[in-house]
């Protein structure tokens, strides 16, 4: 390893960054020796360390195994300052998609019902959902409205009709974080966010239909609504442009900032402020309404797709039946009440690609779930396995509630693209039974399963590690990328 980071290894799962002049604390990554590899070349802990010089942090600066080099902070970062220590917010350890997360959809249906149906379904989704770089919807909300999405969130969707009201109590946070303020989201944010509610969007987002392949928890997975050979579909996406534009308003603020304050970091990217100072209090009321207009963007397509799918199916929404099992958070930073030094603290928790993986009986897990944990969606790639995990009490002792959130790059996306020159991607898909739709082969290129970690060994570190626990696989047949 590099002299700028020594590695200690705890055990199989876990290796510690020992705390040096400068760290608050020490940094602790969840991998294993095999992983260790790639990280030699991502340099990946350089990151980690630097995360555990911001004020106010608390006991590790952490990353998950699908870790890799981002900005400031690393993707698969978790940290949690304490604002009563002087705890700051870092944009950097939210990211510029801002509550980029996650949501699966059960369905009565399986795989023989829509075998010779999937181009159809495919076509109608794609044509119906709009996608790729710059995609706008056939939505145009007024500013006073677009800031009602901003303060209220998903519900702002169901009250119109996109939606139902079960689909609320199985979203984190219910589809609405509190703190939103609409009124510190910049004019430019709230422009590019105007005609983007309800569209996929570009890069690593996607909208999956998926067959249950395995179930490894029965009893969690009845509770979920899943079992093996059912049809399920996923929806991946974030806050669009706006989110981007709260992200880049606020790095511009808190690079001011940390000079106003006197924080010394090793990396500018990880510029922040105080939870207690304005610049603080106005980028996490931003956030939160960025966060807000995520749940809405994710809840809208949710409603367009079980219309697409009855349509092309002709069948009712009963013989349908669509239900949210979840939808996760993969970049946020959300107040919550940790057990710290003997007793109970409010500490900001940042996950940037990473997922709350609350416990059974944890007052925040939606009461259709209390009694088995929270559910936690693990996406692949493209070409390989997804995962339905549940929380454990562990992770709320070791990690702050929170695990993996996908496979984790290995390959940039320039990378990706030269090496997929003269390769028919989308044909070599079709031949392992996955269809593909995306507006170009580009995207497709950036997404080829080989810019990607293996999600079977990333889900295996955090379940052997004790994070989250495996509930189910599933397979994709049919994948739309931006």
């Amino acid at each position: 390893m590099p002299e700028e980071y020594r590695l200690k290894k705890i055990d199989d799962y876990r290796w510690e960054i020992p705390k040096s002049e400068g760290m608050r604390v020490p940094g602790l990554l969840y991998t294993d020796e095999k992983m260790l590899k790639v990280l030699e070349t991502d340099r990946t802990p350089l990151q980690v360390k630097n995360v555990a010089y911001l004020p106010g942090i608390v006991n590790y600066s952490l990353a998950m195994p699908d870790m890799h080099w981002g900005y400031g902070f690393p993707i698969g970062g978790v940290a949690a300052t304490d604002p009563e220590e002087g705890g700051v917010i870092s944009p950097g350890g939210i990211g510029y998609d801002i509550n980029c997360g996650v949501r699966l959809l059960r369905t009565n249906l399986t795989l023989p019902d829509i075998k010779d149906r999937l181009h159809n379904l495919l076509a109608g989704l794609f044509s119906n959902i709009p996608c790729g770089v710059g995609s706008t919807s056939s939505l145009r909300l007024s500013s006073r409205e677009l800031k009602t999405v901003l303060r209220d969130g998903a519900k702002w969707a169901v009250k119109r009709s996109y939606g139902q009201e079960d689909d609320l109590e199985r979203t984190e946070d219910y589809g609405a974080m509190p703190g939103a303020d609409p009124e510190k989201v910049s004019q430019k944010a709230l422009k590019r966010g105007t005609n983007q509610l309800g569209t996929l969007g570009s890069g690593n987002h996607f909208l999956e239909i998926d067959l249950v392949e395995k179930i490894y928890l029965p009893e969690i997975a009845e509770v979920f609504g899943l079992e093996e050979g059912q049809i399920a579909v996923a929806i991946h996406s974030g806050s669009r442009g706006l989110g981007y534009q709260v992200c880049d308003d606020y790095l511009a603020v808190m690079r001011q900032a940390i000079e106003k304050y006197k924080i010394s970091l090793p990396d500018r990217q990880l510029s922040c402020a105080p939870l207690s100072s304005p610049e603080g209090q106005d980028y996490f009321a931003a956030m939160a309404s960025a966060a807000n207009f995520a749940w809405t963007n994710r809840q809208v397509m949710t409603h367009w797709t079980r219309e697409v799918i009855q349509r092309v199916l002709g069948i009712s929404p009963k013989a349908l039946g669509m239900r949210l099992v979840y939808d996760v958070c993969h970049n946020i930073g959300k107040f919550e009440l940790h057990s710290w030094d003997g007793k109970k603290k409010r500490l900001l928790v940042h996950r940037k690609g990473a997922t709350r993986a609350f416990p059974a009986h944890h007052p925040q897990v939606p009461g259709v779930y209390r009694e088995v944990g929270q559910p936690v969606l693990v996406p692949g790639d493209m070409g390989t396995n997804s995962y339905v995990m549940v929380g454990t009490k562990l992770a709320m002792e070791q990690t702050w509630g929170s695990t993996c959130h996908g496979a984790g790059r290995v390959m940039s996306r320039s990378k990706a693209k030269k090496a997929a020159r003269g390769r028919a991607l989308e044909k070599e898909l079709e031949e392992r039974g996955i269809l593909v739709m995306a507006k170009g082969w580009a995207t497709v290129a950036e997404e080829m399963p080989e810019a990607y970690k293996d999600v079977n060994e990333v889900v295996r570190i955090v379940e052997k590690a004790g994070l989250s626990r495996k509930v189910a696989k599933l397979r994709p047949l049919g994948v739309i990328k931006g």
